[in-house]
């Protein structure tokens, strides 16, 4: 018996990889976050599976139904939305399955960064303008984070930054950023990517919280911030396919 934690991407149920596909058909028990993670994601889950939603469950809840699993010799299918190694709250089911002498395995999942990404059209990592992706929260009703870990440390990078459970404290994150990207720079809020209603606003880090407003976004919604979001169109061409740039797959040929 296996505890399968899955990876369910953003929402779009042909986002799964087919590694998640096969097992959330084989496991007779399937634990998904319903909040974060549709339906239609475990609707492949096989006939007479028992399929439970986990949003109002506590974590002691949810181990309870793995720890009956395991009894009974029944793999596991435990869903997460995104991929789970990132805001996933594997890390404490980890530690009770550890405990208990339950195997597991994890199964990685599209992030909503990247989702986010493509249905924007665009490359987050733009030549000379920026080079570094910095995932990131803000506290608030969750767990605090660590000291060195503050959204002025990070802004002071000038990085792209995408900004994980922040969209109630926008007005916070536009005093802590304007200093180190400017009032100008470009804000694109991703709401629910990868679901059938998922919505992208756009706007700078000075009117994007009166646009998340006036759309009564409060959750669900991921923050992506800096220069490279903008529309650029002076940089230059990646070395990767310059001609005068060889590398061991394209020797500099002789003349």
């Amino acid at each position: 018996m296996t505890v399968h934690f899955i990876g369910a991407g953003p929402g779009d149920p042909e986002l799964l990889t087919l590694k998640a596909q096969r097992q959330i058909r084989e496991c007779p028990v399937c634990l998904y976050a319903g909040s974060l993670v549709p339906a239609a994601v475990v609707a492949e889950a096989p006939k007479g599976a028992r399929v439970l939603d986990t949003a109002p469950m506590t974590l002691a809840e949810t181990h309870a139904e793995i720890v009956a699993a395991h009894a009974a010799g029944q793999d596991v299918a435990r869903v997460h939305s995104g991929d789970p190694s990132l805001y996933g709250a594997i890390a404490e089911q980890i530690r009770l399955l550890k405990r208990d002498g339950i195997p597991y395995d994890i199964t990685p999942g599209v992030p909503a960064y990247a989702a986010a990404a493509a249905a924007l059209g665009q490359e987050l990592t733009v030549p000379e303008i920026a080079q570094s992706i910095v995932l990131t929260r803000v506290s608030m009703k969750s767990t605090s984070m660590p000291p060195r870990e503050t959204l002025e440390n990070f802004a002071r990078t000038g990085a792209t930054l995408a900004i994980h459970l922040g969209i109630r404290n926008l007005r916070e994150i536009k005093r802590v950023l304007t200093p180190h990207y400017g009032a100008d720079c470009p804000v694109v809020v991703a709401y629910r990517v990868g679901w059938p209603d998922q919505t992208f606003l756009r706007g700078t880090v000075a009117d994007i919280h009166a646009r998340v407003r006036a759309e009564k976004i409060t959750r669900t919604a991921l923050i992506l911030v800096g220069p490279a979001l903008g529309e650029v169109g002076d940089f230059r061409d990646s070395a990767l396919y310059d001609p005068a740039v060889p590398h061991v797959l394209r020797p500099k040929v002789k003349g």
